[in-house]
């Protein structure tokens, strides 16, 4: 599980976690069972991103153990811009 911060940003303000495309998921579970850090539960028999904090930063790798391509992540070039502005605004001052 990732910690409460990354590069000292709090992570709730970091925009990075998956999101199921209920018109491609087949629930096969093979997320759910992938990931170790708990971004997802099936409930009344359909996965469920119950976690997205948990997920961590940068990583898509359950996306590519997909087989019905139902998984999606922030575009990696805005999410790159997002995170340098975050970065910016929580640096530590110098001092």
């Amino acid at each position: 599980m990732s910690g409460d911060r990354y590069m000292n940003i709090p992570r709730d303000k970091i925009p990075w976690e998956p999101t199921i495309d209920p018109e491609k998921c087949t629930n096969c579970g093979n997320c759910l069972d992938f990931c170790s850090n708990g971004v997802f539960e099936q409930i009344d028999g359909l996965l469920t991103v119950v976690k997205p904090l948990n997920c961590v930063v940068g990583c898509s790798a359950c996306q590519k153990i997909c087989p019905s391509g139902a998984l999606r992540f922030p575009e990696m070039e805005s999410f790159v811009e997002t995170l340098r502005n975050l970065r910016n605004e929580y640096a530590t001052p110098k001092g």
